[in-house]
């Protein structure tokens, strides 16, 4: 990330459905929260598939029914479509999928399953990801769920102003962290930072020469001779810039960001120099950008336990809104799961398989008729995928059954099947909240309690 970009980014800001039974604010009423800070250290990272991911490579399970119905063959236009063991598409990274299965570092949920959606009739991007990234339905005024947890994690004594990068976005600006109506402290904002640590707070490499202090007559004069500049900072200058950036600068991430510059600069410099365990034939495959950033912020997590949450985009491999040329997808799947693969022998191999754990989850999933243009419309059930965090996780492994609803020949959708386990998306900011010793999260998702994993 060049200055430039870091700028931009910096300056964006049971077996049934779990039935609410009591109303809700979407302000944060601190009043209202019951917390018990947790026996174990958790360390969160947030895959969030932006576009809405299909759900068909962790549940393949309907794949014949659905070709069936199908306005394209899906075995003509795939080729490859090989269900493993427990309904994951093979193609599709379903072989990553089975071995994090086997080893018990991972649970998978068919069913998140919108029915307040499903009766709106909503599946659209903004408002999916609006309501998905801060738990509730009613997102005016809501604050994102990173910022939520900021929050009330600072109201309770667990993190505060000496926390050393709390929270960290290695996807630039998202709802995640938008302020509702009790805003964020500065010292809580997001630290924004990507997979090559690029350092935008290190002034060592700042091509800044003397010219800064010549007037622009002198730089025009005939004898000025521009190698007489010296590069870097002059010492002084490093003072003055400080206390000039928060003079001008107004309250936010900038702002907070220029106060920390120093020791944000060291500690980046430091985790450059961090070598991954050598993880065999788990290690992280050297062609994939996103797989770099995964071991970029396991290795944050290794070295800064105040981390608490690392939000990241699957950029690098593509979004996910394939309403054409599908195809695409299963290259783009098999590389999100080939890296989730590495990242559970990473934090192994580094003691923190217990507790560091990954949640990977979209706005919604697709509509299964291959349409004419070879692709899948918007849908309205997801996967969620739960990775590691085995010190407090009592993983399920596979959870929901899903069935066809064909209502014609181009709307095609998977529902949960009847009388298996569905949960409305805030259950998963739920989930979130409960990992992090909120006792009552259901104040905070409309009523949505968490999902039974812990």
């Amino acid at each position: 990330m060049d200055r430039r970009d870091f700028i931009k980014v910096s300056l964006v800001s049971g077996l049934s459905i779990l039935i609410p039974n009591f109303s809700y604010a979407k302000k944060l009423d601190l009043s209202k929260i019951s917390f018990s800070k947790p026996s174990y250290n958790a360390q969160t990272i947030i895959i969030f598939m932006y576009g809405g991911a299909s759900q068909l490579a962790g549940n393949i399970t309907n794949i014949k029914d659905i070709n069936k119905h199908s306005q394209n063959d899906y075995y003509e236009y795939f080729r490859d479509i090989t269900p493993t063991e427990h309904g994951f598409w093979k193609e599709a990274g379903g072989d990553e999928l089975e071995k994090m299965l086997l080893d018990g570092d991972m649970s998978i949920y068919r069913c998140c399953y919108s029915k307040v959606r499903e009766e709106a009739g909503n599946k659209a991007h903004g408002v999916c990801t609006e309501e998905n990234q801060k738990g509730t339905f009613d997102v005016s005024n809501a604050g994102g769920i990173v910022s939520n947890l900021a929050n009330i994690l600072n109201e309770n004594g667990v993190v505060d102003n000496s926390s050393f990068m709390p929270f960290i976005t290695m996807e630039g600006d998202s709802k995640f962290y938008e302020d509702g109506e009790l805003a964020t402290p500065s010292y809580l904002r997001a630290v924004a930072m990507d997979e090559n640590f690029d350092n935008p707070y290190d002034r060592s490499s700042w091509s800044v020469r003397n010219w800064i202090y010549y007037t622009k007559e002198e730089r025009e004069k005939p004898n000025y001779n521009q190698s007489d500049e010296k590069g870097g900072f002059d010492p002084a200058l490093h003072s003055k810039m400080d206390i000039i950036s928060q003079n001008i600068n107004s309250d936010g991430k900038i702002k907070s960001a220029f106060a920390k510059r120093a020791k944000l600069a060291n500690f980046i410099n430091q985790i450059k120099q961090t070598q991954t365990p050598d993880l065999g034939e788990d290690a992280y495959p050297q062609d994939n950008k996103f797989a770099k950033k995964l071991e970029s912020a396991i290795n944050i997590l290794y070295k800064n336990s105040d981390t608490k949450v690392i939000t990241l985009s699957t950029g690098g491999l593509g979004g996910w809104d394939d309403h054409n040329e599908a195809k695409n997808y299963i290259n783009r799947s098999k590389s999100l799961f080939r890296a989730l693969r590495s990242a559970m022998a990473h934090l192994k191999a580094i003691n923190k398989i217990d507790e560091v754990n990954i949640f990977v989850f979209g706005e919604f999933g697709r509509n299964v008729n291959l349409n004419s243009a070879y692709g899948w419309d918007h849908g309205n059930l997801q996967n969620l995928y739960i990775f590691g965090g085995k010190g407090y996780f009592n993983h399920k492994g596979v959870v929901g059954e899903t069935k066809l609803d064909a209502q014609s020949s181009t709307r095609l959708w998977l529902k949960p099947k009847d009388g298996t386990f569905w949960f409305e998306p805030l259950s998963i900011a739920a989930t979130l909240y409960k990992i992090y010793g909120i006792e009552n999260p259901e104040v905070l998702t409309d009523g949505y309690k968490e999902l039974n994993i812990l």
